[in-house]
């Protein structure tokens, strides 16, 4: 069993996502939401322009588009929108978000560079210490991510949870910020 790296996202944002989507097969539609049309939008024009650009402000001397990469060792996947290779030998992910920089980077957008940075460890085997996020509405503000070892180890012990929520059809708590509840998918089903 694989879980996909948009999963430990909606897990981030709510526990029960995972239960709702993969233990009752109830679907999210989340393709009906704005940001999201936008942000697949920005991915498919990501990928068909500037192919040879590196960012040299970054110390890049490659990269790789769009590369589909699966973990065996910790059963998840996801593509990452470009791996920076550095030229201090280490590698990075980089990822293009349809949002503004608001002066920090969310948590769960640094999760999604910690699971890509581990992929990217994995299939690549060169070390990954920082990952990078692009904010587009922002005038492609570029925000860097410490990855450090406790981030790869809480990452590793998330994935272990959604599996074993998805394995034993466990029904979690819900988020504490309620908030986040006004505008949920399953909030007339949650309870």
């Amino acid at each position: 069993m694989f879980i996909i790296v948009s999963d430990v996202l909606e897990y981030l944002f709510c526990p029960r996502f995972i239960f709702f989507i993969h233990c009752l097969g109830i679907p999210q539609r989340e393709e009906r939401r704005y940001k999201v049309l936008k942000g697949r939008e920005l991915h498919r024009a990501r990928e068909k322009t500037n192919r040879e650009y590196v960012r040299k402000r970054l110390n890049c001397v490659r990269k790789e588009i769009a590369v589909y990469l699966t973990s065996h060792k910790y059963h998840f996947k996801g593509e990452v929108d470009e791996v920076l290779f550095l030229d201090d030998g280490t590698a990075a992910p980089m990822d293009y978000k349809y949002a503004e920089f608001k002066g920090t980077v969310y948590r769960t957008h640094k999760y999604q560079s910690v699971l890509y940075g581990l992929l990217i460890k994995e299939h690549f085997g060169v070390d990954v210490k920082r990952g990078f996020v692009c904010y587009t509405r922002s005038n492609n503000y570029v925000a860097e991510i410490e990855i450090r070892q406790r981030d790869y180890e809480r990452v590793k012990e998330i994935v272990r949870e959604i599996l074993m929520t998805i394995q034993r059809g466990y029904y979690p708590d819900g988020t504490k910020q309620k908030a986040r509840c006004v505008d949920c998918t399953y909030r007339n089903i949650c309870f």
